[in-house]
């Protein structure tokens, strides 16, 4: 008689290849992000902030790659959320301003877009 083992029993445990942890979800958003793959990094770090679990990340990184994730893919109206929630936990986060400023300008919103980009360029040296 053979002693069959299935095989996601033998893969249990094994550089977590089948579990898909809170890191492993960081790190493929970052690879997808790198690969320009914008709105598919989006749904993962969406995903990722929707059910936190032990992230061992700071938000603020996650909610700052979703920003930018959401502007590349050209989804103003969610980068100006997703920038405006981040800037709210860390005011002098100065891409978060210069997201929110340059997606209301792209949306022709350009007097509400100079206080952003007057901070970014203030607190982070971001030439506007």
């Amino acid at each position: 008689m053979t002693d069959f083992t299935p095989f996601e029993d033998l893969l249990r445990g094994h550089a977590g290849l089948l579990e898909d942890s809170v890191h492993d979800r960081w790190v493929r958003a970052q690879a997808l992000f790198e690969e320009r793959a914008y709105r598919e990094a989006a749904v993962l770090l969406t995903e990722l902030l929707d059910d936190p679990g032990e992230v061992v990340h700071e938000l603020t990184d996650v909610r700052l790659l979703l920003a930018r994730s959401l502007f590349h893919s050209a989804q103003l109206d969610g980068t100006i959320r997703v920038a405006t929630e981040l800037l709210e936990h860390d005011p002098n986060e100065p891409y978060a301003h210069l997201l929110v400023g340059r997606a209301l300008e792209r949306k022709g919103r350009k007097d509400e877009a100079k206080p952003h980009l007057r901070l970014a360029e203030l607190l982070g040296g971001y030439r506007t």
